[in-house]
């Protein structure tokens, strides 16, 4: 979900199962942000996928009167420091020699999403930035790409 949707993980652990927020049906889940913003982004396939066998995990998990979404062994709601942990150590299992954490995978959303699309002002609605200097942030283009698209947009770039 901090991937496919680009959520903070604040909003990713105030999800709650049957508050109407996450439609996996129709693949999209509204959250609400800083400032108190609601906005509604997509869910990938890989992540329906995925949260649909979590929920059958989490039946056998959750304590009965438990609302969240993401539960942990104790069975109620889990916390940004759990998260936070589950994700470097998993980084760590693979070796990737880097501490993965919760905003990384933010950032990668942004990244991949505004590389793919071109799209800035669409990254910063999903990513619920108020101001797009903000998303700038988070959005470093390589130099590559851009150096592309100057040789194909820029008459005196073309090569004769």
């Amino acid at each position: 979900m901090l991937y496919s949707s680009g959520l903070r993980l604040a909003e990713l652990v105030a999800l709650d199962v049957a508050d109407g927020r996450l439609d996996l049906a129709h693949g999209e889940v509204t959250v609400t942000g800083k400032g108190s913003k609601t906005r509604t982004v997509p869910v990938g396939a890989k992540a329906r996928e995925a949260l649909a066998a979590w929920m059958a995990a989490r039946a056998t998990l959750a304590r009965p009167d438990e609302k969240a979404l993401f539960v942990g062994a104790r069975g109620r709601r889990i916390s940004p420091a759990v998260v936070g942990e589950r994700l470097a150590a998993w980084g760590r299992r693979r070796g990737l020699g880097v501490r993965v954490h919760p905003h990384m995978l933010r950032h990668s959303f942004a990244t991949h999403v505004l590389q793919s699309s071109q799209d800035l002002r669409a990254v910063q609605e999903m990513l619920g930035h108020a101001s797009i200097s903000t998303t700038q942030v988070y959005t470093h283009l390589d130099y590559q790409a851009l150096a592309k698209v100057y040789d194909a947009a820029h008459p005196r770039a073309r090569r004769k």
